[in-house]
C-alpha cells in the first residue's frame, strides 16, 4: 500500500503539488474548505465561484515564464485546456518597445520567455478540472481543517494527519505526509509550534496596498495596440499594471504605498480608480468608455508581508512528515508576480524529495532546494520593497534632500540601466530571463559584457540617449491629487506630526 498523502488547500499551490506528485505515481487526497467550481463557463466562475480561502482570487494574475515552461513541458494537455479556455500567451516579442520591435530577430530561448495570463478564476478552474481527471487525485470539498495530528518518533515531532470537520461532522484524516498548501492564512505552523516544533520566521512589510478592477472590451472593439508608453510603470506615489486576460477581459492593478493614506482611502471608489487610470497614458485607452466597460468593483488587498519560514536548524528538520508549500512557507509581494511560480517550483522539489525513503532526508532535501532555488529571488524582492518604501516616504517629505550616493544610484538605474535595456535587445533578453526566473536573479548584472554596455550608455549622457527613455508615464503626485480632488499636503502634515 502506498503512502497516504494529504494536501490541505486546493488553490494554485495545492494544484501544482498534486499534479507534480501524480506525475510521480502518487495517490493524493486534497482537502478543500471551499465548494467545487461551477460546472460552467469561465465567466460564470469569475462571477459565482466562492473561494473564501483565497482572498486574492479576483486580483490580477499572470504565470511568469518559468511556470509557463513547467506547464508546457510537463502537462501539454493542461496547456491546451488553458488556451482553449481563453488564457493568453504573451511572447517575448509582444512586450518589445516599438524601436526594438523593428529590429527584432527571433533567437533560441525567446520561446522560454512567454507569460501565461488570464483571470485567476479561469486559471484555477481549468487546473482544477484537469487535476480531477488524473488518476490518483481525489478532492474532498467542504473539509475544514482545524488541527493537526502529531506524535514523536525518536524524539522528533512527526505529523500523522489532520483533524477538523466536514458536512457538520468531526473528521480525522490520518496521513503519512501532510502538505500545507492552505496559503498565507494557514494556521498549521502555529499549531506545530504549540506542539513544540520551534519553527521560526523572518518577515518584512511590502509597504504597499493593492487595488484591482476588471474590465471587458466592448463588442467589436480590439485591444489597443501597445505603444511607446508601457502598460506597467512606477510613478513613486503609485504603481500600475495592465493584465490582458481571457475572453475579452483585462484587469488593472494599482499599488499604492502604505504612507499614501489619502490616495489609498480614495482609490477603492470606482470613480476614483477610473479617474486614476484616465491619467495614465499606458492604460487610459484601455479603460476609456469607448473601449471597455467595468465588470467588477474595486478589490482591495492589504497587509502584504514577505515571509520566509525556517523549517530546519543547521540542516536538521524541526518536524517530519510535513511540507509547507506556497504562501504557507514563503510569502512574497505580489507586485513581482512570483508567488505561483514559487509554489510550482517548490512542488517539483517536493516531488524529488519524496523519492527518498528517510523522513528526515526528505525534509532536509526539500528545504535545501527551496533555499537554493528561491532564496536569492526572495532577498532581491525584499531589498527592492524596502527601497521603494523609503522612496515613497521621501517623496512626500518636503524637507528630504537626497545625498550624493542616493543621486548616483538613482542615475545609474534611470540613466544607465533603463536606456541600455531599452536600446539593446541582447541586454533586454538577459534582464528578462532573470525577471522570469529562467536564470538566477542579478546574474546579468555580474556579466562584464553587460556592465560594459550599461556603463557605455551612461557615459553617452541623457541627450544622446533621449530616444531610449520611456515617455512620461503619468502626472506627478501633486497634479494627480489635484485631478482627483484630494489634498496633496494631508499626508505631508501627517508625516510631520508623527
Amino acid at each position: 500500500m502506498g503512502e497516504r498523502i494529504l494536501v490541505v488547500g486546493g488553490g494554485i499551490a495545492g494544484l501544482s503539488t498534486v499534479l507534480a506528485l501524480a506525475r510521480a505515481g502518487k495517490d493524493v487526497t486534497v482537502l478543500e474548505r471551499d465548494p467545487p467550481p461551477p460546472d460552467s463557463s469561465a465567466d460564470e466562475a469569475f462571477e459565482r465561484w466562492e473561494r473564501k480561502g483565497v482572498g486574492h482570487l479576483r486580483h490580477s494574475h499572470a504565470f511568469l515564464a518559468r511556470l509557463h515552461m513547467l506547464i508546457r513541458d510537463n502537462y501539454p494537455e493542461l496547456m491546451k485546456d488553458l488556451l482553449d479556455a481563453g488564457c493568453r500567451e504573451i511572447h517575448f516579442a509582444d512586450n518589445l518597445t516599438p524601436k526594438l520591435r523593428q529590429q527584432y530577430v527571433p533567437a533560441p530561448g525567446d520561446e522560454d520567455m512567454t507569460i501565461l495570463t488570464s483571470r485567476r478564476t479561469t486559471l484555477e478552474l481549468v487546473m482544477r478540472r484537469y487535476a480531477a481527471r488524473q488518476p490518483g487525485i481525489h478532492f474532498e470539498t467542504g473539509a475544514l481543517v482545524r488541527g493537526i495530528l502529531t506524535d514523536r518518533a525518536n524524539g522528533k515531532l512527526r505529523v500523522t494527519g489532520a483533524t477538523g470537520e466536514q458536512s457538520g461532522e468531526r473528521r480525522d484524516w490520518p496521513a503519512d505526509i501532510v502538505i500545507d498548501a492552505a496559503g498565507k492564512n494557514s494556521q498549521m505552523i502555529e499549531w506545530l509550534n504549540e506542539a513544540g516544533a520551534g519553527i521560526t520566521e523572518e518577515n518584512e512589510r511590502a509597504g504597499i496596498l493593492y487595488f484591482t478592477r476588471h474590465y471587458r472590451l466592448r463588442d467589436g472593439i480590439a485591444e489597443p495596440e501597445r505603444g511607446k508608453v508601457p502598460g506597467a510603470g512606477d510613478l513613486g506615489f503609485i504603481k500600475y499594471g495592465l493584465f490582458p486576460a481571457d475572453n475579452g477581459c483585462f484587469s488593472i492593478t494599482l499599488a499604492v504605498p502604505e504612507i499614501e493614506i489619502e490616495m489609498r482611502k480614495a482609490v477603492v471608489r470606482p470613480e476614483i480608480f477610473d479617474a486614476v487610470c484616465a491619467q495614465l497614458p499606458g492604460i487610459a485607452r484601455w479603460t476609456s468608455a469607448e473601449t471597455s466597460e467595468p465588470i467588477s468593483k474595486v478589490f482591495g488587498m492589504g497587509e502584504l508581508i514577505s515571509r520566509w519560514r525556517h523549517m530546519t536548524v543547521n540542516g536538521e528538520p524541526r518536524v517530519l512528515g510535513f511540507f509547507p508549500i506556497g504562501d504557507s512557507v514563503i510569502r512574497t509581494n505580489p507586485l513581482y508576480g512570483r508567488g505561483c511560480s514559487f509554489a510550482a517550483i517548490a512542488a517539483e522539489a517536493l516531488r524529488d524529495a519524496l523519492d527518498r525513503k528517510d523522513p528526515a532526508a526528505r525534509a532536509a532535501y526539500y528545504h535545501k532546494r527551496l533555499a537554493l532555488d528561491l532564496r536569492q529571488y526572495y532577498d532581491d524582492m525584499v531589498k527592492q520593497d524596502l527601497a521603494a518604501t523609503r522612496r515613497a516616504r521621501n517623496a512626500i517629505d518636503p524637507d528630504y534632500k537626497p545625498g550624493v550616493k542616493v543621486r548616483v544610484i538613482k542615475s545609474f538605474a534611470e540613466d544607465a540601466i533603463l536606456p541600455a535595456v531599452r536600446s539593446d535587445i541582447e541586454l533586454l533578453r538577459t534582464f528578462m530571463r532573470a525577471f522570469h526566473m529562467v536564470e538566477r536573479p542579478n546574474l546579468w548584472l555580474r556579466d562584464p559584457r553587460n556592465i560594459s554596455k550599461i556603463l557605455a550608455t551612461w557615459a553617452r549622457g541623457k541627450r544622446r540617449n533621449a530616444d531610449y527613455y520611456p515617455p512620461k508615464l503619468g502626472p506627478d503626485r501633486d497634479e494627480m491629487m489635484k485631478v482627483l480632488g484630494l489634498s496633496p499636503t494631508a499626508d505631508v502634515e501627517r508625516l510631520k506630526a508623527a
